[in-house]
């Protein structure tokens, strides 16, 4: 097995939202925000190469959508999806599986493509992989979240035939991939496990989108149930540093790897480095 770091780009939020209750005058100083209140993030992907599969964890926002929708999140930089992907020897048709964390547009929308009106799978040889409490959850979504929930990301999945369910065709699922699932951000997120060179990886989504949310009270103003969050993060937190396990963040800006210690303050990052490295 082989483990690879893809980049689909970088993109804004909003510092605020991001960092929920915390003051700016904290937050700010672990990602400086713009003269818009927005912080840079990475739609950082992991591409994992075991045997005859090739998987990709999430697939970024994509480049479907218009102007306008561009216009709010400000992507920039000069990583894709594809030339990540070339960057180490790949191209998008060698995908044979696409997990997806869950099916907010920066997490799912590059995993459908326009060809003239129609749109269809980016990953033509690909399984997608979600779950059915999920996939009901963001199919009939709540006012609050509907516009992460993009019918245009979701839909045209299912109608290709590609989709499948985790629980419902788990004798086809990658079998060195575990999936763990959590629910403050939103219903039934899954966060992959990989063990890998006698480590354990956890692709950790949206429960933990980058190194400065490690602090217990650090929880997205986007999450559904804060509270839920807040519980999950401290049993996964505890459970990562007494393990040593390698935690992967997918939009963290600069780190893409890193684990835990104790401290007086409370669980903290210790080490950071890239996952090449490991």
């Amino acid at each position: 097995m082989k483990l690879y770091s893809v980049n689909a780009g970088h993109f804004k939020l909003d510092g605020g939202a991001m960092f929920g209750v915390v003051p700016k005058s904290m937050w700010n100083k672990l990602n400086p925000a713009d003269e818009n209140n927005m912080c840079s993030w990475a739609l950082r992907c992991l591409l994992i190469e075991d045997g005859n599969r090739l998987i990709l964890v999430d697939t970024g926002m994509g480049n479907k959508q218009d102007a306008k929708f561009f216009g709010h999140y400000y992507m920039h930089g000069d990583d894709t999806l594809d030339t990540s992907l070339a960057a180490n020897g790949f191209h998008r048709n060698d995908i044979t599986d696409v997990i997806l964390t869950h099916l907010h547009f920066d997490h799912c929308g590059g995993a459908i493509e326009k060809e003239g009106d129609l749109l269809v799978p980016a990953f033509k040889n690909a399984t997608y992989w979600s779950n059915e409490r999920h996939w009901k959850w963001a199919t009939n979504p709540n006012p609050r979240e509907k516009a992460s929930f993009l019918k245009e990301n979701i839909l045209p999945i299912e109608q290709s035939g590609q989709l499948k369910f985790i629980e419902t065709a788990a004798h086809d699922f990658p079998v060195n991939v575990s999936i763990r699932q959590v629910f403050g951000h939103t219903e039934a997120m899954m966060l992959p496990q990989i063990n890998y060179k006698g480590k354990t990886i956890l692709y950790m989504a949206d429960l933990l989108p980058s190194a400065a949310h490690i602090p217990i009270p650090y929880v997205m103003a986007y999450d559904m149930f804060p509270l839920t969050t807040l519980n999950e993060k401290q049993s996964f937190l505890t459970e990562a540093q007494q393990n040593d396990f390698v935690l992967f963040f997918e939009h963290d800006p600069t780190i893409e790897c890193g684990t835990l210690q104790m401290t007086e303050k409370g669980i903290r990052l210790k080490d950071h480095f890239k996952l090449s490295e490991l």
